[in-house]
Protein backbone atom coordinates (compact mmCIF):
# COMPACT_ATOMS: atom_id res chain seq x y z
CA UNK A 1 0.00 0.00 0.00
CA UNK A 2 1.41 3.91 -1.05
CA UNK A 3 1.83 6.37 1.19
CA UNK A 4 -0.15 9.37 1.05
CA UNK A 5 2.56 12.01 0.11
CA UNK A 6 1.92 15.03 2.16
CA UNK A 7 3.57 19.35 1.02
CA UNK A 8 6.16 20.36 3.58
CA UNK A 9 4.04 23.20 4.05
CA UNK A 10 1.40 22.18 6.39
CA UNK A 11 0.02 26.00 7.07
CA UNK A 12 -3.43 26.19 6.77
CA UNK A 13 -4.62 27.99 3.64
CA UNK A 14 -6.52 30.47 5.59
CA UNK A 15 -3.30 31.36 7.05
CA UNK A 16 -1.06 31.46 4.08
CA UNK A 17 -0.30 35.29 2.76
CA UNK A 18 -2.21 36.36 0.10
CA UNK A 19 -0.53 36.35 -3.08
CA UNK A 20 0.14 40.25 -4.31
CA UNK A 21 -1.98 41.13 -7.49
CA UNK A 22 1.13 41.32 -10.39
CA UNK A 23 1.96 45.01 -10.98
CA UNK A 24 1.33 46.76 -14.52
CA UNK A 25 2.19 50.00 -15.41
CA UNK A 26 -0.02 52.57 -16.28
CA UNK A 27 0.71 53.36 -19.72
CA UNK A 28 -1.51 55.54 -21.15
CA UNK A 29 -4.02 53.55 -23.29
CA UNK A 30 -4.17 51.26 -20.84
CA UNK A 31 -8.04 50.62 -20.24
CA UNK A 32 -8.46 49.47 -16.86
CA UNK A 33 -12.35 49.04 -14.49
CA UNK A 34 -12.27 50.11 -10.72
CA UNK A 35 -14.66 47.37 -9.14
CA UNK A 36 -15.50 49.96 -6.43
CA UNK A 37 -17.04 51.82 -8.72
CA UNK A 38 -17.58 50.26 -11.92
CA UNK A 39 -15.58 52.75 -13.51
CA UNK A 40 -13.71 51.55 -16.82
CA UNK A 41 -12.00 54.24 -18.70
CA UNK A 42 -8.63 54.72 -20.53
CA UNK A 43 -5.39 55.88 -18.26
CA UNK A 44 -4.64 59.52 -19.71
CA UNK A 45 -2.56 60.38 -16.78
CA UNK A 46 -0.85 58.68 -14.17
CA UNK A 47 1.03 60.66 -11.60
CA UNK A 48 2.69 60.29 -7.52
CA UNK A 49 -0.40 58.12 -5.92
CA UNK A 50 -2.82 58.74 -8.30
CA UNK A 51 -4.42 57.66 -11.91
CA UNK A 52 -6.63 59.57 -13.96
CA UNK A 53 -9.23 57.47 -16.49
CA UNK A 54 -11.26 58.93 -18.89
CA UNK A 55 -14.25 56.63 -20.17
CA UNK A 56 -15.37 56.47 -23.72
CA UNK A 57 -18.11 59.47 -23.02
CA UNK A 58 -14.77 61.62 -21.96
CA UNK A 59 -15.38 61.91 -18.33
CA UNK A 60 -12.29 61.96 -16.22
CA UNK A 61 -11.91 60.05 -12.19
CA UNK A 62 -8.98 60.13 -10.57
CA UNK A 63 -8.37 57.06 -8.14
CA UNK A 64 -5.49 56.62 -5.76
CA UNK A 65 -2.46 53.77 -6.95
CA UNK A 66 -3.35 51.12 -4.54
CA UNK A 67 -2.70 47.84 -4.32
CA UNK A 68 -5.28 44.79 -5.97
CA UNK A 69 -7.21 47.85 -7.01
CA UNK A 70 -8.58 47.52 -10.57
CA UNK A 71 -9.46 45.22 -13.13
CA UNK A 72 -7.15 44.39 -16.64
CA UNK A 73 -9.26 42.03 -19.12
CA UNK A 74 -11.22 40.48 -16.00
CA UNK A 75 -7.92 39.33 -13.67
CA UNK A 76 -7.08 41.92 -10.57
CA UNK A 77 -3.77 44.03 -10.99
CA UNK A 78 -1.96 46.65 -9.35
CA UNK A 79 -1.19 49.47 -11.40
CA UNK A 80 2.08 51.01 -10.86
CA UNK A 81 3.80 54.03 -12.22
CA UNK A 82 5.32 53.82 -15.66
CA UNK A 83 9.52 54.22 -15.55
CA UNK A 84 10.50 56.12 -17.65
CA UNK A 85 12.97 53.49 -19.18
CA UNK A 86 9.77 50.80 -19.28
CA UNK A 87 9.35 49.54 -22.51
CA UNK A 88 5.81 50.79 -23.99
CA UNK A 89 3.00 48.33 -23.97
CA UNK A 90 1.57 47.32 -26.80
CA UNK A 91 -1.62 49.00 -27.59
CA UNK A 92 -4.83 48.68 -29.75
CA UNK A 93 -5.97 50.56 -32.18
CA UNK A 94 -9.54 51.84 -32.49
CA UNK A 95 -11.14 49.04 -34.45
CA UNK A 96 -9.25 46.46 -32.17
CA UNK A 97 -6.40 45.68 -34.01
CA UNK A 98 -3.13 45.36 -32.02
CA UNK A 99 -1.37 48.21 -32.62
CA UNK A 100 2.63 48.49 -34.78
CA UNK A 101 3.98 51.29 -33.26
CA UNK A 102 6.29 53.68 -35.60
CA UNK A 103 4.79 51.72 -38.32
CA UNK A 104 4.83 53.58 -41.77
CA UNK A 105 2.18 54.22 -44.29
CA UNK A 106 2.36 51.56 -46.95
CA UNK A 107 2.29 52.94 -50.50
CA UNK A 108 -1.62 53.11 -51.46
CA UNK A 109 -2.69 49.98 -53.29
CA UNK A 110 -4.82 50.09 -56.30
CA UNK A 111 -7.80 48.93 -54.83
CA UNK A 112 -9.91 50.88 -53.38
CA UNK A 113 -12.82 51.07 -50.74
CA UNK A 114 -15.90 53.43 -51.39
CA UNK A 115 -18.21 54.89 -49.18
CA UNK A 116 -21.83 57.01 -49.86
CA UNK A 117 -20.84 60.07 -48.05
CA UNK A 118 -18.11 62.37 -46.10
CA UNK A 119 -20.01 61.53 -43.03
CA UNK A 120 -19.25 58.09 -43.88
CA UNK A 121 -15.72 58.17 -44.74
CA UNK A 122 -14.85 60.11 -41.99
CA UNK A 123 -16.14 57.50 -39.88
CA UNK A 124 -14.56 54.83 -41.34
CA UNK A 125 -11.25 57.16 -41.14
CA UNK A 126 -11.52 57.82 -36.92
CA UNK A 127 -12.04 53.98 -36.24
CA UNK A 128 -10.08 52.12 -39.10
CA UNK A 129 -7.90 54.79 -39.99
CA UNK A 130 -4.41 52.88 -38.68
CA UNK A 131 -5.46 49.79 -39.93
CA UNK A 132 -6.02 51.15 -43.73
CA UNK A 133 -2.88 53.46 -43.91
CA UNK A 134 -0.80 49.83 -42.48
CA UNK A 135 -2.68 48.09 -45.58
CA UNK A 136 -2.45 50.60 -47.88
CA UNK A 137 -5.90 51.10 -48.36
CA UNK A 138 -7.60 54.52 -49.71
CA UNK A 139 -11.27 55.38 -48.64
CA UNK A 140 -12.98 57.44 -51.01
CA UNK A 141 -16.29 58.96 -50.84
CA UNK A 142 -19.12 58.98 -53.58
CA UNK A 143 -21.89 61.88 -52.54
CA UNK A 144 -24.74 58.97 -53.39
CA UNK A 145 -24.57 55.48 -54.92
CA UNK A 146 -27.07 56.52 -57.76
CA UNK A 147 -24.72 55.58 -60.82
CA UNK A 148 -22.94 53.15 -59.08
CA UNK A 149 -22.67 50.40 -61.99
CA UNK A 150 -21.02 52.80 -63.95
CA UNK A 151 -18.77 54.31 -61.12
CA UNK A 152 -17.63 50.45 -60.95
CA UNK A 153 -17.16 50.02 -64.40
CA UNK A 154 -14.96 52.94 -64.49
CA UNK A 155 -13.02 51.67 -61.96
CA UNK A 156 -12.49 48.50 -64.20
CA UNK A 157 -11.27 46.67 -60.71
CA UNK A 158 -9.03 43.95 -61.37
CA UNK A 159 -7.37 41.04 -59.54
CA UNK A 160 -4.77 43.63 -58.09
CA UNK A 161 -6.97 46.27 -58.21
CA UNK A 162 -9.87 45.34 -55.98
CA UNK A 163 -12.82 47.56 -55.41
CA UNK A 164 -14.84 47.15 -52.17
CA UNK A 165 -18.21 49.40 -51.53
CA UNK A 166 -20.18 50.32 -48.52
CA UNK A 167 -23.84 51.42 -48.78
CA UNK A 168 -26.31 53.04 -46.55
CA UNK A 169 -29.32 50.70 -46.09
CA UNK A 170 -28.89 48.27 -48.37
CA UNK A 171 -32.00 45.84 -47.40
CA UNK A 172 -33.64 43.65 -49.89
CA UNK A 173 -36.09 45.76 -52.04
CA UNK A 174 -34.94 49.30 -51.49
CA UNK A 175 -33.41 51.34 -54.14
CA UNK A 176 -30.02 50.82 -52.91
CA UNK A 177 -30.38 46.66 -53.03
CA UNK A 178 -31.52 47.07 -56.85
CA UNK A 179 -27.90 49.38 -57.22
CA UNK A 180 -26.22 46.96 -55.75
CA UNK A 181 -27.24 43.70 -57.40
CA UNK A 182 -26.14 45.79 -61.17
CA UNK A 183 -22.88 45.93 -59.85
CA UNK A 184 -21.42 42.16 -61.34
CA UNK A 185 -18.01 42.61 -61.56
CA UNK A 186 -16.17 39.23 -59.29
CA UNK A 187 -13.30 42.06 -58.63
CA UNK A 188 -15.96 44.47 -56.70
CA UNK A 189 -17.63 43.92 -53.33
CA UNK A 190 -20.78 45.68 -52.52
CA UNK A 191 -21.76 45.50 -48.74
CA UNK A 192 -24.33 47.25 -46.58
CA UNK A 193 -25.57 47.69 -43.42
CA UNK A 194 -29.52 48.55 -42.56
CA UNK A 195 -29.32 52.11 -41.42
CA UNK A 196 -30.88 55.29 -43.19
CA UNK A 197 -27.70 56.20 -42.81
CA UNK A 198 -24.30 56.35 -40.95
CA UNK A 199 -25.55 58.54 -37.92
CA UNK A 200 -27.59 55.03 -36.72
CA UNK A 201 -24.66 52.73 -36.63
CA UNK A 202 -23.15 54.80 -34.12
CA UNK A 203 -24.57 53.20 -30.58
CA UNK A 204 -27.58 55.67 -28.70
CA UNK A 205 -25.42 54.69 -25.40
CA UNK A 206 -22.41 56.13 -26.61
CA UNK A 207 -24.65 59.51 -27.40
CA UNK A 208 -26.15 59.59 -24.03
CA UNK A 209 -29.70 59.23 -26.00
CA UNK A 210 -32.20 56.22 -25.48
CA UNK A 211 -32.40 55.52 -28.99
CA UNK A 212 -32.62 57.06 -33.00
CA UNK A 213 -36.17 58.50 -33.33
CA UNK A 214 -38.54 57.57 -36.15
CA UNK A 215 -38.65 60.24 -38.52
CA UNK A 216 -41.76 60.27 -41.04
CA UNK A 217 -41.42 59.19 -44.53
CA UNK A 218 -40.50 61.91 -46.97
CA UNK A 219 -38.99 64.19 -44.41
CA UNK A 220 -35.38 64.62 -44.05
CA UNK A 221 -33.76 62.11 -41.66
CA UNK A 222 -30.98 63.68 -40.03
CA UNK A 223 -33.25 67.21 -39.83
CA UNK A 224 -35.77 65.04 -38.10
CA UNK A 225 -33.52 63.50 -36.02
CA UNK A 226 -31.98 66.80 -34.84
CA UNK A 227 -35.41 68.16 -34.30
CA UNK A 228 -36.39 65.28 -32.11
CA UNK A 229 -33.64 65.11 -29.73
CA UNK A 230 -33.68 68.60 -29.75
CA UNK A 231 -30.51 69.22 -31.11
CA UNK A 232 -29.25 72.31 -33.65
CA UNK A 233 -30.53 72.06 -36.79
CA UNK A 234 -27.51 72.32 -38.05
CA UNK A 235 -26.83 68.70 -39.28
CA UNK A 236 -22.83 69.57 -39.91
CA UNK A 237 -22.55 70.50 -36.06
CA UNK A 238 -24.69 67.81 -35.35
CA UNK A 239 -22.40 65.21 -36.97
CA UNK A 240 -18.86 66.78 -35.50
CA UNK A 241 -21.24 66.06 -32.15
CA UNK A 242 -21.90 62.21 -32.96
CA UNK A 243 -18.25 61.81 -34.33
CA UNK A 244 -16.77 63.65 -31.01
CA UNK A 245 -18.34 60.97 -28.94
CA UNK A 246 -16.63 57.59 -30.68
CA UNK A 247 -13.74 56.50 -29.63
CA UNK A 248 -13.23 53.18 -30.79
CA UNK A 249 -15.67 50.16 -32.29
CA UNK A 250 -17.48 49.80 -28.98
CA UNK A 251 -19.16 52.98 -30.31
CA UNK A 252 -20.18 51.25 -33.46
CA UNK A 253 -23.15 48.72 -34.17
CA UNK A 254 -21.91 45.29 -35.25
CA UNK A 255 -23.99 45.46 -38.71
CA UNK A 256 -21.35 48.07 -39.45
CA UNK A 257 -18.23 46.60 -38.12
CA UNK A 258 -18.39 43.24 -39.92
CA UNK A 259 -19.13 44.82 -43.53
CA UNK A 260 -15.75 47.04 -42.72
CA UNK A 261 -14.08 44.42 -41.75
CA UNK A 262 -15.17 42.46 -44.67
CA UNK A 263 -14.44 45.52 -47.24
CA UNK A 264 -10.65 45.54 -45.88
CA UNK A 265 -10.07 41.90 -46.31
CA UNK A 266 -11.50 41.61 -49.67
CA UNK A 267 -9.54 44.68 -50.65
CA UNK A 268 -6.12 43.39 -49.19
CA UNK A 269 -6.47 39.83 -49.97
CA UNK A 270 -3.84 38.68 -52.36
CA UNK A 271 -4.15 38.17 -56.09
Amino acid sequence: MRMRQYSPDLTPPWKKPKQPAPEVPAEPGLVVEEPGTGFCGAVIRCEAGTVTLEDRFGKHRVFPLEPRGFLLEGKVVTLVRPSASAPARPTRTASGSVAVPGARARVARAGRIYVEGRHDAELVEKVWGDDLRIEGVVVEYLEGVDDLPSIVADFAPGPDARLGVLVDHLVPGTKEWRIAQAVTSEHALVVGHPYIDIWEAVRPSSLGIAGWPRVPRGEDWKAGVCRALGWPENTGEAWRGILGRVRSYKDLEPELLGRVEELIDFVTAPA
